[in-house]
């Protein structure tokens, strides 16, 4: 294939989902994780926000409870930054 006949940016759908963790799957990348989220679930208000924002898709909702999957959260704070209630605390690892 030659360059001119590989798709182009413009070809790709604007916007899209990722259901689960691609290859992050493959390799628990939890291990590079210095802090960790610790969610207080008698402040969550079941808003998904944290589950919305999650760049690995570490955060799990059932029911609109969450929890975290420590396999492959690497710790980047983004679910309690954007937690509106503050129900979610980044801990140090031990």
């Amino acid at each position: 294939m030659s360059r001119d006949e590989l798709p182009g940016w413009r070809s790709i759908a604007i916007g899209s989902v990722i259901p689960e963790p691609a290859t992050a799957r493959k390799y628990r990348t939890g291990d590079w994780r210095v802090f960790r989220p610790v969610i207080d679930l008698d402040k969550c208000i079941g808003c998904l926000l944290c589950w919305i924002y999650c760049p690995d898709a570490s955060i799990q909702q059932s029911d609109r409870k969450v929890k975290v999957d420590y396999d492959y959260c690497k710790g980047c704070g983004i679910c309690a930054e954007e937690c509106p209630v503050k129900a979610i605390a980044m801990v140090e690892e031990a």
